[in-house]
């Protein structure tokens, strides 16, 4: 019988631009001692780690564990593009949850570089060259980097089909901006209007601007995880409960379906979040918060459609709805992209990313953005202790390359991960106890071939 797996705490580094930042030991062991310190274990408790990184060379992640501490533990070093974070969360979890272990520690970092990304192996075939040569069928600006062409030729689609205006993509824009003007780890805090991201510079003429795409970011965020005997040996108030996790990679309608949002993982954000929702016996308009990955504006929009939040064609429509405070936008009274998005934080550290959510670089992703939605779930649920409430849900989403990840949080529900080439979906809930804030911390021009949103992921 599989065991209960909870989130004990999360800590984050705040996003940092490449060249300002500290090395990737010093980020990853910061939010590794975060996370120890407000969970109030000893290091020593923690039987398993796993980390996530992409730009780093193999066995980064002991380099960075060791900057804590020397235990002798199973290390595991996990690289999966934009899923990194939500992957690291995913095995850490299993673990956990098959008995394998009490307390686990999934971390992620990146040190990323300015600019564009490249690939790192020149001599052999990408891992994307099937998706670039279907781009290559779909999309012509063979000037343009692959990421533009990706992602912009997944929103020309949409706006060739349904009439979506350019502008629409620039009120998502404006929305993620305002979010991170209020965020104390985001990179980017200046607050821009529809017409200013509308009279940036033209990325892509009638398509896409500079400001709905992210630039690279750093940073690292760590997560405990435990199950229900550690909780009761440690006396720890148990935190976010993970009901549900789902995992989906590509099926042949992302090579075949002659669409663009397909190549970019339309339909497997689709099964991933499906199979969560269905796990955690809940719908979309179950959800009272959505964090999800939004590396260019354009993807985040298509999201909003592939995770069943609004019907197909109707994205523009959700967006125009009655607003929330903040000018959050209302789906069943759900706030999307609550704490900044990637475009205000800058583009995610792959491997921290699905920990945070950064853009659509890759940092620790999955990490941090599971982080964000828990701390999003503390200080919305706050409540006196032992005071029923009903549940709450967030959902957190993260994606890079081919992978998506998307994670729910909420008390008494969900935390869901979804991950496109490999997409998880993970859903968590809080034992409808109070979530104490001590307790929880919380491209642009792209990899020129390889930096095609592989994977997304959700994590505090």
């Amino acid at each position: 019988m599989s065991q209960n797996v909870y989130v004990i705490v999360v800590g984050i580094t705040p996003f940092m631009k490449p060249g300002t930042n500290a090395h990737y030991p010093e980020m990853a062991s910061q939010a590794i001692k975060i996370a120890i310190a407000d969970a109030s274990i000893e290091y020593k408790d923690i039987e398993q780690a796993y980390a996530g990184y992409v730009y780093a060379d193999s066995t980064a992640g002991q380099r960075a564990l060791y900057q804590v501490g020397m235990t002798g533990i199973p290390i595991m070093n996990v690289n999966n593009n934009c899923a990194t974070g939500s992957s690291a969360l995913y095995l850490a979890r299993q673990a956990i949850e098959g008995g394998l272990a009490d307390c686990a520690l999934a971390f992620g970092f990146e040190e990323m570089v300015p600019g564009a990304l490249g690939l790192q192996f020149n001599d052999r075939p990408t891992p994307f060259d099937l998706f670039d040569q279907a781009t290559n069928n779909l999309v012509q600006n063979n000037d343009l980097p692959l990421t533009i062409r990706y992602f912009g030729g997944a929103g020309l689609a949409h706006m060739n089909e349904f009439g979506t205006k350019l502008e629409t993509f620039a009120k998502v824009r404006a929305k993620a901006s305002r979010h991170g003007a209020n965020n104390p780890i985001a990179l980017l805090k200046k607050v821009f209007t529809v017409e200013d991201v509308m009279e940036s510079q033209a990325i892509w003429p009638g398509v896409l601007t500079k400001l709905m795409a992210c630039p690279p970011t750093c940073g690292a965020a760590a997560a405990i995880l435990c199950s229900d005997d550690f909780l009761k040996r440690h006396n720890i108030t148990p935190c976010v409960k993970i009901k549900s996790q789902a995992m989906s990679t590509d099926q042949p309608i992302a090579l075949e379906g002659n669409d663009m949002r397909e190549v970019v993982g339309f339909s497997m954000t689709k099964s991933a979040s499906q199979a969560a929702y269905n796990k955690a016996g809940v719908a979309p308009e179950d959800i009272d918060v959505i964090e999800l990955h939004d590396c260019f504006a354009q993807n985040e929009l298509i999201t909003y459609e592939s995770l069943g939040l609004c019907p197909r064609g109707e994205a523009e429509k959700f967006i125009e709805a009655p607003a929330l405070r903040l000018h959050l936008r209302q789906f069943a009274q759900m706030p999307l992209a609550h704490r900044s998005g990637d475009v205000a934080r800058g583009l995610e550290p792959i491997g921290q990313s699905r920990f945070a959510q950064g853009q659509a670089l890759l940092p620790a992703v999955g990490i941090e953005l599971m982080a964000e939605a828990l701390l999003i779930a503390a200080r919305q649920q706050a409540r006196p202790a032992r005071r029923t409430i009903r549940p709450r849900h967030i959902a957190v989403r993260e994606a890079y390359t081919r992978s998506c990840q998307r994670i729910e949080v909420g008390r008494g529900d969900i935390l869901a991960a979804l991950e496109a080439h490999v997409r998880v979906a993970h859903i968590v809930a809080d034992n409808e106890q109070d979530i104490g804030l001590g307790r929880s911390r919380g491209g642009g021009k792209g990899r020129q071939r390889g930096d095609k949103c592989n994977e997304q992921h959700a994590g505090w």
